[in-house]
């Protein structure tokens, strides 16, 4: 049991000129302080206190000395010519040491710090203090420091050595026994003058009564309590449970992939294989048809079809089979590869009744290549962005463990477990589902793509007229963000704060759009945006995020701006979709020839069209996509949400789930059905974001508030001991975003034996 002394001086003066200096000469150090005691806070505002109360530091017993002895000297002087009276008390502390799992009680203000020592037990690696305190303010500050003298405890030096973190009503450090090679350490409490560190008021000027006394105005009841953390087997079991959870879910594809090839098996031996029978899920079972001509047009539909409208000009040539690759048609162009000239796009597009047909008319190989780009320019994208995100989340790893500042990072200190050099290892490691499951995405896109082109190269007639086209370059770019979302989150978990936010927001924002575009894309294959236009689109969104977070707290200008910017690009959107992309104002050269010309489409597009639209289900669409859109413009500019990345993430999402949500009951309506597999997902899909969605409002954390603020809603692990909320988010929503992007892939399979001059399109 280690002794301490505490020496405690009071005065009576007020007068700062001739203050009373006290020396306390020990074996080992030297701490020396004056009485009125004086703190600088914010615009030089002074504070003096004129009682003080110092902990010395304690001693190591020599051969010389007995175990309780210690030899402390005491200095007394003033330059003032008057006397001056001073009480001075020394005292032996009787609970120093604390105790494992045992709570102690004790009080503390800016003229009196306390700290105590800890020794660590012999079968524990690992320990964290939990402190709390029933008043937020005064702030006050939790330092951990070596067995060193003198022990910086004054709010001016606490930083000055050691981890340390601010305070209001908890906070929590997690101490290994390997940083300190005594296995002790002292913790340090000091209370600071003011509270504008911790969130409380800032003081307004440098005036006031800078000769006030403080004394016992500022002192707060605290409650420590060491705790053991967990052993290093807890670390492998939650790496087993995190690796061996995603890795059924490969299992399970595989036992999926194999029963539908059984089941494909079976029917093409028993000879049943036709296209009222055909699988949905295999491309590649269909009956090789020998009388498919080799110029047949991709998408060509009869001239009796009941699409509707003759055949506008010549078919298209198909290319001998296994040239889908090495034709230099496929070089991607800006120009449209329809053989009709504009405006036969212009009578095909804005029939009453559209069909699949009458949107598959470019070239097949072209097509393809556009999506694919998707594909690479997220590839580059993701390489850009990755390489200076990681250089400077470690740039922040790095200066958190040198500096010891704790309130650089926003992390769940109650369930912050390092490993390494890694602070909060458990954030990083949940974020695993995100690459597992994007890789596996990546690998039953390819399986597809694969047999679609070896149906391809033997001129199945159910994949060149039958179905929705298959083009795999947004799922091939949707699987890299997904896999890109795991990197970057697990980037911004190394150090969270207001800086690198935009880590674990800006690949959601693409995942988000990507499907969209996907879903658009499937039955507007012809007239989908292209990749530059897109990723460009997403630049936008995201520059838009940053300038929320960083401007749209308190200026209401940037509100109205966005507001706008909502407004009228949900307006030129809708615009598009409605018209298929042929809306033009085209006039007189004059700028009043245009005016008129626009006042004209406005009366009979928009005043005559809602009366009596001629796309009646596009309209009810745009209609409630118009009111959801409106109302977050209106409900951002009234209410100014300060997370403002959740604010634009939350449009996106609302946007999907509309979206899909039309294109199902848009579906069912078409007497379209539903196979078993893309039902399973869409109900997982559901299940699993409600879940998610749950965990994710578990706020634990907070970078828009103070780090002290933040550490109010720090709480315990919740699975395994080593997961909190937070984790258990990361594992659901990676496996709701898988289910959702299983859902577009699957969701028209029902369709691989239909004509595409019998699919509309909405």
């Amino acid at each position: 049991q280690v002794d301490a002394v505490r020496v405690y001086v009071n005065s009576s003066s007020e007068n700062l000129q001739y203050p009373i200096l006290f020396v306390v000469r020990q074996q080992k150090g030297v701490l020396s302080w004056q009485v009125p005691l004086i703190f600088r806070g914010l615009y030089q505002r002074t504070y003096n206190y004129q009682e003080v109360s110092r902990t010395l530091c304690p001693s190591e017993p020599t051969p010389e000395t007995r175990p309780s002895d210690q030899i402390i000297f005491v200095d007394v002087a003033s330059m003032a010519p008057f006397n001056i009276a001073y009480e001075l008390l020394v005292t032996r502390l009787e609970n120093f040491q604390l105790e494992t799992n045992k709570a102690f009680n004790f009080t503390a203000s800016p003229s009196q710090p306390q700290y105590f020592l800890y020794k660590f037990p012999q079968d524990v690696d690992s320990v964290i203090i939990n402190v709390v305190s029933d008043a937020a303010y005064p702030c006050s500050v939790v330092s951990v420091q070596d067995i060193v003298c003198p022990v910086y405890d004054l709010d001016h030096n606490v930083e000055f050595n050691g981890v340390y973190q601010s305070m209001t009503k908890q906070a929590a450090i997690t101490v290994q026994r390997k940083d300190f090679p005594g296995e002790q350490f002292f913790v340090v409490f000091v209370i600071k003058p003011e509270d504008y560190a911790c969130g409380g008021s800032v003081p307004s000027s440098i005036h006031g009564n800078v000769n006030r006394t403080w004394n016992l105005q500022r002192t707060k009841n605290l409650q420590v309590t060491i705790v053991p953390s967990i052993k290093k087997s807890v670390y492998v079991q939650a790496m087993f449970f995190s690796f061996l959870s995603f890795l059924s879910f490969y299992l399970g594809s595989v036992v999926v992939a194999f029963v539908h090839y059984i089941r494909v098996q079976r029917k093409a031996s028993a000879g049943r294989l036709s296209p009222e029978h055909g699988s949905g899920m295999m491309t590649s079972s269909h009956p090789i048809s020998a009388s498919t001509p080799e110029g047949s047009s991709y998408g060509a539909i009869d001239e009796s079809s009941s699409s509707g409208g003759h055949q506008l000009s010549s078919p298209e040539r198909r290319p001998p089979a296994g040239s889908d690759t090495d034709s230099s048609v496929e070089e991607e162009s800006d120009f449209d590869t329809m053989p009709e000239i504009d405006s036969d796009k212009n009578i095909i597009r804005t029939k009453v009744f559209l069909y699949l047909s009458d949107l598959s008319r470019k070239d097949r190989r072209i097509v393809s290549k556009k999506y694919k780009i998707y594909f690479w320019n997220i590839i580059t994208i993701a390489v850009f962005y990755a390489l200076p995100v990681i250089q400077l989340v470690i740039t922040y790893q790095t200066v958190v463990n040198v500096t010891g500042n704790q309130d650089i990072c926003y992390y769940n200190f109650l369930c912050a477990h390092p490993l390494g050099v890694l602070s909060a290892f458990n954030n990083i490691l949940s974020n695993v589902g995100h690459m597992m499951l994007g890789f596996l995405f990546l690998l039953i896109v390819l399986r597809r793509d694969i047999l679609h082109r070896r149906a391809m190269e033997m001129k199945d007639i159910y994949t060149l007229d039958y179905g929705i086209p298959k083009h795999f370059g947004l799922f091939y770019a949707m699987g890299i963000a997904l896999m890109m979302e795991g990197v970057l989150s697990a980037c911004y978990h190394v150090c969270p704060n207001y800086s690198n936010f935009q880590f674990d927001t800006s690949f959601m924002y693409m995942i988000a759009g990507l499907c969209m575009l996907k879903l658009y894309q499937t039955r507007h294959p012809d007239i989908n945006a292209s990749a530059y236009s897109a990723y460009a689109s997403f630049a936008v969104v995201i520059s838009l995020a940053v300038l929320g977070v960083v401007f749209g707290k308190n200026d209401m200008w940037f509100w109205v701006i966005f507001s706008m910017i909502h407004v009228l690009a949900s307006l030129a959107l809708s615009t598009q979709i409605y018209y298929m992309g042929r809306f033009k104002i085209d006039g007189p050269d004059s700028d009043l020839g245009i005016f008129r010309r626009a006042v004209m489409v406005l009366y009979t597009d928009c005043i005559q069209q809602c009366s009596r639209p001629m796309y009646m289900d596009r309209m009810v669409l745009l209609i409630v996509g118009n009111v959801v859109n409106w109302s977050f413009a209106i409900f951002g500019l009234l209410y100014r949400p300060r997370d403002f990345a959740s604010y634009i993430l939350g449009i996106f999402i609302c946007n999907l789930l509309l979206y899909l949500a039309f294109y199902i009951i848009m579906k069912l309506r078409s007497s379209e059905k539903l196979l078993p597999i893309p039902m399973f997902c869409i109900v997982a899909t559901a299940v699993v974001w409600a879940a998610a969605l749950y965990f994710f409002f578990q706020t634990l954390s907070s970078w828009e508030e103070t780090p002290a603020e933040s550490r109010e809603k720090n709480r315990p692990c919740i699975l395994l001991g080593f997961f909190d909320d937070h984790d258990v988010w990361h594992f659901l929503s990676a496996a709701a975003l898988f289910f959702s992007f299983l859902v577009l892939l699957t969701l028209d399979d029902d369709l691989d034996t239909v004509r595409r001059d019998k699919i509309p399109v909405f």
